[in-house]
């Protein structure tokens, strides 16, 4: 449910309900839900190695890198 604000690289564009889109490895991204309604997704990684300690964080407005 709920629309995604997604900026994949240089592209930046929305996604709605029952659609999806691929990152590529090392891509700089950022998912975001511009609404009100509450964004529920589902993401699936593949490949050998699939910890969290793999994420490089970038600076963002929450201060997490």
């Amino acid at each position: 449910a709920g629309t995604a604000r997604i900026v994949n690289g240089e592209n930046e564009f929305f996604l709605e309900e029952n659609q999806s889109t691929y990152i590529p490895k090392t891509h700089r991204h950022r998912l975001e839900n511009p609404g009100k309604v509450p964004l529920q997704i589902i993401e699936i990684q593949t490949g050998p190695y699939l910890e969290e300690d793999d994420i490089v964080r970038f600076g963002d407005i929450y201060g997490r890198a």
